[in-house]
């Protein structure tokens, strides 16, 4: 039955369910009494909710804590076994799959590599199905248990009624791919289990807003700097974040081919194979049949030595035109968006890492309007090089709470009756 908001009794019970597992799970463990400020709920609806959570086997006891004068008080928290989720990382040199528990703590993982800057479409569906079965079998775990399965992919990522979820990546030459009907033929999952695909630098935003340097942060960027670069904008409208094409931004007319074919990219001057490139290009010795990281690795090592060495100026050089790029590029994000936080990550952000970052800070304060780059500052992400699985894994995670706990159920042949939908909102749950 609505109400006057159009909210019906099973919304309102499934926002309480959400709220008090959130809270749980951020913040647990918890006491019953404790929940009702931190919800906004009265005691008896925590009880109840409590109580539907314990039955459904989502929520525990851990422990108890006295209490001023009273009985120790319960403490709660979210059963990590409750429920599994699995992140995929569709990256530049491997794909990487990781299952997890609900509380995100790894159980296993699977790291299947690719031919550098090969992206066929048919390997990485094959990686994906593979590391998948790799991951349950080395945990034991049945596929019917996941909650849903999160991919981080390159490219603008559109959700269609008929194929799912459609890749538009122009930079590795996928052009409207049908990722998830592909990945749904010859599944190694039941139907039941659903797919979140969404771009890679997205899936990194949403780990490091949950668990890294972007909580608590209301207005956040988070920069994924690897063989290219993109960006994830999170605001209190886009809370979940979204992803913005931030490396295809001009940053000099006539300059450089970019991978996506428009010339004078940000991507074609500050992405890592971009950064190689120029070094290859000054006569800097950049290995060969290696990978990027490798190959980065080198010329980090080239331009700042550990020993008494005298550094590569080209490398020097190279490094240190890529980090006014940088900074250039993020005082567009600063005047455009006014953030309170950029944070940077991505393997090659990792890499450069402390090094670069002052550099990079620098050149993007002083490219900015003064008034927002008062206002921000700009670090380096937490979560190492595995956030963008971490990210991928929250997006099922996500969806899981937003239903109150509850799986998603599979959809009718032919919409109930109003009188079914009715009694099944009055029904007690």
């Amino acid at each position: 039955m609505a109400g006057r908001n159009g909210r019906t009794v099973r919304d309102l019970r499934r926002a309480n369910r959400t709220a008090v597992l959130q809270r749980l799970y951020f913040d647990g463990p918890l006491s019953r009494f404790e929940l009702g400020p931190a919800t906004g709920l009265s005691s008896g609806s925590v009880s109840n909710v409590v109580a539907d959570l314990v039955a459904d086997g989502l929520v525990e006891e851990a422990g108890s804590v006295d209490s001023d004068g009273g009985r120790p008080r319960t403490l709660l928290r979210v059963a990590p076994v409750s429920g599994h989720m699995i992140g995929v990382d569709v990256g530049e040199t491997r794909v990487r799959v990781e299952l997890f528990d609900l509380t995100l703590t790894e159980l296993a993982r699977a790291e299947l590599p690719l031919e550098q800057q090969r992206y066929e479409v048919e390997v990485i569906v094959d990686h994906i199905r593979s590391g998948i079965d790799e991951v349950l079998a080395t945990a034991g775990l049945a596929p019917e248990r996941l909650l849903g399965v999160g991919i981080g992919v390159p490219g603008i990522v559109e959700r269609t009624p008929d194929r799912g979820a459609v890749v538009h990546g122009q930079t590795i030459g996928w052009n409207a791919i049908p990722l998830e009907s592909l990945l749904r033929t010859d599944s190694p999952l039941p139907g039941t289990v659903p797919y979140f695909i969404d771009n890679g630098a997205k899936t990194l935003g949403q780990a490091e807003m949950w668990f890294g340097a972007g909580r608590g942060a209301r207005n956040a960027l988070v920069v994924l700097f690897g063989s290219g670069v993109g960006a994830c904008l999170v605001t209190p409208e886009a809370e979940h974040g979204r992803a913005v094409e931030w490396g295809h931004l001009t940053v000099r007319v006539r300059g450089r081919r970019c991978r996506c074919g428009a010339l004078g990219c940000l991507e074609a001057y500050a992405g890592a194979e971009s950064l190689l490139a120029r070094w290859r290009e000054e006569g800097g010795r950049v290995p060969e049949d290696t990978d990027e990281e490798t190959a980065l690795t080198t010329m980090l090592a080239a331009a700042y030595p550990a020993d008494d060495t005298a550094a590569d100026p080209v490398a020097l050089a190279v490094l240190e035109e890529t980090a006014e790029y940088l900074g250039a590029g993020l005082s567009d994000l600063i005047n455009l968006f006014q953030p309170e936080r950029i944070l940077m990550g991505g393997w090659a952000g990792l890499q450069l890492g402390a090094r670069f970052l002052p550099a990079v800070r620098k050149h993007a304060l002083s490219y900015a309007l003064r008034h927002p780059a008062e206002k921000v500052t700009i670090e380096l992400g937490r979560l190492g090089p595995d956030a963008v699985t971490v990210g991928a894994a929250i997006l099922p995670l996500a969806d899981f709470f937003a239903r109150g706990g509850r799986r998603p159920e599979p959809d009718p042949q032919a919409p109930p009756p109003a009188w079914h939908t009715a009694l099944q909102d009055r029904a007690p749950r």
